[in-house]
């Protein structure tokens, strides 16, 4: 234990005589969330208060065109456009400015739509009545033509958003539709002493709400704060990696290490002291980073970081992941002989690791084969754990699958670097 200590307090002896080195390791993690973070959540607001132009010409001026109105405003993202340039709006202008690109879409709505919807299930309600006897057989009704809305697409624009809208307006007509149809059979089967028929609502029987599932157990709404500060975090704490790497390559190139191996001391308890220094370093670095979230994200208009009741596990999962980072740099730094080579591939390697871990882009947005990768990324495991705690108020144990395969990553990686180095010493 003596061994381990005398270890450790020379590896900390060494970070404190490099003050440029711990401005890199504190300093630029806490810059680099700030301007993620900024960026994320201003794209976000973007995202969210932007509002479509829709360009509109209603040719039938009837409770259609107010249904379709009113739905595409109450989704608060489209903005119906009835004039340009202060003109009412006709087909060919429309059609226009949609193809010349300025627009993404335009709707038209034919003439005499409602009436000739309205007047369409009349004629139907009454030719269902007529055959059971509530109506004269021998009515005659007038032939109304089918109606169509047309729409028009910028070329450009994505199908999906394309499908979106026209379900969204085959929707809006089937309501209407159904209104219709129901205020028909009212009228029909109403008589002079009673009102109509309250078994026939047009009321929806079935709906959708929404249920929180964590409804009373939550503490706060997860907010683009809560998503960027674990994953970035992550990303610092990883990152730890190439000053390792960098420090036993050093180490060997300037004989200090060769001095260390002539005293009784084993390689195994060399790299614990490194361990236990570089877990120090990035807890550290994990407790900046929550302070950042906490104190700093608010005061450039951000949402501040709800930490929630498990902030001790929140210590924990970084410990761990703390562990994961240092095993990978100790392996780096066993297997690679100059600086050139441990710095671009690690570097690299936790780049990789957390574009497939989730941390830019979410797992559940990548293609399939990249979901099943992301379950290798050690990232991967340490962004789940972080947000287990941060967005499901996860205790200890819904935690330990993650924490446990970060350990475990460790472990392998520390096995490694011993074994490749007592392969190196029997060269």
């Amino acid at each position: 234990m003596y061994k381990l200590w005398k270890s450790t307090y020379k590896e900390l002896l060494l970070l404190s005589r490099d003050f440029g080195g711990l401005l890199v390791l504190f300093i630029m993690p806490l810059a680099l969330i700030i301007t993620i973070t900024l960026i994320q959540d201003s794209s976000f607001k973007q995202l969210n208060n932007a509002k479509i132009p829709i360009l509109l010409v209603d040719l039938d001026q009837g409770n259609v065109a107010q249904e379709i109105i009113k739905n595409f405003e109450a989704a608060k993202s489209y903005q119906l456009l009835t004039e340009l340039e202060g003109q009412i709006l006709t087909e060919s202008t429309a059609k226009n400015a949609v193809l010349s690109g300025d627009y993404q879409m335009a709707i038209v709505i034919p003439p005499q739509l409602s009436s000739d919807l309205e007047k369409k299930v009349t004629q139907n309600v009454n030719q269902i009545l007529s055959e059971f006897g509530l109506e004269e057989e021998n009515s005659v009704f007038e032939t109304v033509e089918a109606k169509q809305i047309k729409l028009y697409f910028d070329p450009a624009l994505q199908l999906a958003f394309k499908n979106g809208v026209m379900s969204g307006i085959d929707q809006m007509i089937a309501k209407l539709e159904s209104k219709y149809i129901y205020e028909a059979f009212q009228e029909e089967l109403a008589t002079d002493d009673e009102q109509a028929n309250p078994l026939l609502s047009e009321g929806n029987f079935v709906s959708f709400v929404e249920i929180d599932p964590l409804e009373g157990k939550r503490e706060a709404i997860p907010n683009s704060t809560q998503h960027n500060v674990p994953a970035w975090t992550l990303f610092a704490i990883f990152f730890i990696v190439i000053p390792l790497s960098i420090n036993m390559v050093k180490e060997k190139n300037q004989g200090t290490f060769v001095r260390l191996r002539t005293n009784p001391v084993s390689y195994l308890t060399v790299l614990g002291g490194k361990t236990i220094t570089y877990v120090l370093v990035s807890f550290v670095q994990f407790l900046l980073m929550l302070a950042v979230g906490v104190y700093v994200l608010p005061l450039f208009g951000l949402p501040g970081l709800a930490i929630g009741s498990n902030f001790m596990v929140l210590c924990l999962v970084a410990i761990f992941a703390g562990f994961a980072a240092v095993g990978f740099g100790l392996l780096l730094g066993t297997l690679a002989s100059t600086p050139e080579q441990s710095a671009p591939f690690g570097a690299t390697a936790v780049v990789i690791m957390a574009a497939i871990g989730g941390v830019w882009v979410p797992v559940f947005m990548m293609p399939k084969l990249m979901q099943t990768l992301s379950n290798i990324s050690p990232m991967n495991w340490g962004l789940e754990a972080f947000y287990d705690v941060f967005l499901r108020q996860a205790g200890i144990v819904e935690v330990l699958p993650e924490i446990g395969l970060l350990f475990l990553f460790f472990l392998i990686t520390l096995t490694l670097a011993v074994v490749f180095d007592k392969k190196r010493s029997l060269v």
